[in-house]
């Protein structure tokens, strides 16, 4: 089954809360037995980054639930990327912000923040934890987790109707 549905995730360095995401989604879709046709990545709206893997403390604490996020790499948002994909998730009001500035005005309405599709937890955002402690790491895995369940329910029934 083709890839049918692309999904990225943004933050602003892509070594915390978008690789976060990234590999729990990654996760939930192979479980849901989608990963075919559901297409998961993540990226920075600033190169500080490019190349590097995410934050040691991500991984350790990814690690800690069962995620793998040692293949994931930093990396800058391309215009080329906001086209092709699906939905656009932002972790905060700062990256929808930028990622607004940078699409074209009709592709606005596929970026939204990745709490929207919390079931749980009622935020506005994933919190930055790269200058926090290690309880930052675990906020933003109880919120991605949350996030990633509704997510994936939003996903599939899109992919069931065929829609790219």
């Amino acid at each position: 089954m083709p890839v049918q549905y692309s999904v990225l995730f943004v933050c602003m360095g892509n070594i915390c809360r978008s690789p976060t995401a990234h590999g729990v989604f990654r996760r939930c879709v192979q479980r849901a037995g989608l990963a075919e046709c559901i297409h998961v990545a993540s990226a920075a709206t600033h190169d500080y980054h490019p190349g590097k893997p995410p934050d040691p403390r991500s991984i350790e604490h990814a690690q800690g639930r069962g995620y793998d996020l040692s293949d994931l790499r930093a990396r800058i948002l391309t215009l080329d990327e906001l086209d092709r994909a699906d939905l656009v998730l932002v972790m905060d009001e700062d990256n929808l912000r930028v990622v607004h500035e940078r699409c074209a005005p009709e592709q606005r309405h596929k970026v939204l923040r990745l709490t929207e599709f919390c079931r749980i937890y009622d935020a506005a955002s994933v919190p930055d934890p790269y200058f926090g402690d290690q309880e930052g790491f675990e906020l933003v895995l109880d919120l991605v987790e949350d996030a990633c369940e509704g997510l994936l329910e939003f996903v599939r029934l899109r992919v069931d109707q065929g829609r790219a």
